[in-house]
């Protein structure tokens, strides 16, 4: 049996350029699984251990989704819409996942942003306010930001519920 390597992904140039400078050669099952689901479009459950890329078996092809569907052709005005939401139960996972993001990103012009509580919205806000493609979120402090109008989630095109059954088990119903 041939083993995966992640050039015979079928990932644009810019993550697998980002997945050279990262030195990252081989995917892990969940990765070699779930890379190919997630650029079809089509939904995905995934289940496996602490450790194994999780974050990167969807942050690499959404980010490549996103890159070879940009919305911003020029003419369009004001800031970029939010078209990827994921919800994490924690800042410490939700600043893991954003840096993730930013990591593999890191070659195409889109943009993250992360939002949690505990800290001063004004920064949060002022990067929201110049716009994202990618949002990773707390549910406390996601909900807070909608409540003040500085989130918008109508152009979301992807959503990713990272430890769902962690923010359950939280009282994040």
């Amino acid at each position: 049996m041939t083993k995966t390597l992640f050039t015979d992904l079928p990932l644009g140039r810019e993550i697998q350029q980002a997945l050279r400078e990262a030195e990252h050669v081989t995917p892990t099952p969940i990765q070699a699984a779930a890379i190919p689901v997630v650029l079809e479009g089509r939904d995905l459950l995934g289940c496996a251990q602490t450790g194994t890329g999780k974050t990167a078996a969807f942050a690499l092809p959404i980010l490549d989704r996103l890159a070879n569907r940009r919305q911003d052709d020029g003419t369009s005005r004001g800031p970029r819409p939010i078209r990827t939401l994921i919800l994490a139960p924690t800042r410490e996972l939700a600043i893991q996942i954003a840096d993730s993001f930013c990591k593999y990103g890191r070659n195409t012009p889109l943009r993250t942003a992360v939002v949690f509580g505990g800290v001063g919205k004004a920064p949060q806000v002022d990067q929201l306010r110049r716009g994202v493609d990618v949002l990773v979120a707390t549910p406390g402090r996601l909900i807070d930001l909608m409540g003040d109008g500085e989130v918008r989630l109508d152009a979301v095109e992807i959503f990713v519920l990272d430890e769902a059954d962690r923010m359950l088990d939280m009282g994040f119903i």
